[in-house]
């Protein structure tokens, strides 16, 4: 299960009615890269797969694909102001690692494997 906070909520919701297309839904993934082995993907989309996975959180679609959920299971997603402006933070209880930026992360079973250098 993710968990995405009142106030994230309530941002990815006013960045939805931005674009102007009531079909689109958040879709959280993982994909291999990034400095510590795994990557966080993000964004809006209007294409459901046989495979996704769909939740939704106070009104708000969330998709995620049937490899990322397993990466993702706890994941916990809040947006936070700051004087440098605001921005998502996630926080996500398999990762055993992960890079400065926080964009990317690696887990206890990937912890013994090589990764590929990489940007955040």
């Amino acid at each position: 299960m993710i968990h995405i906070s009142d106030t994230a909520n309530e941002k990815i919701k006013e960045m939805l009615e931005a674009e102007a297309s009531p079909e689109l839904f958040l879709r959280i993934g993982v994909k291999e890269g990034g400095c510590s082995g795994f990557s966080y993907g993000m964004g809006f989309d209007d294409e459901l797969n046989d495979t996704d996975k769909t939740m939704e959180f106070n009104g708000l679609k969330v998709v995620v694909d049937n490899d990322s959920i397993k990466y993702l299971n706890g994941l916990q997603i809040d947006y936070k102001e700051s004087a440098m402006g605001g921005g998502f933070t996630i926080n996500n209880p398999n990762a055993s690692a992960t890079c400065g930026c926080g964009s990317s992360f690696r887990t206890a079973t990937e912890a013994g494997k090589p990764s590929e250098a990489g940007e955040c």
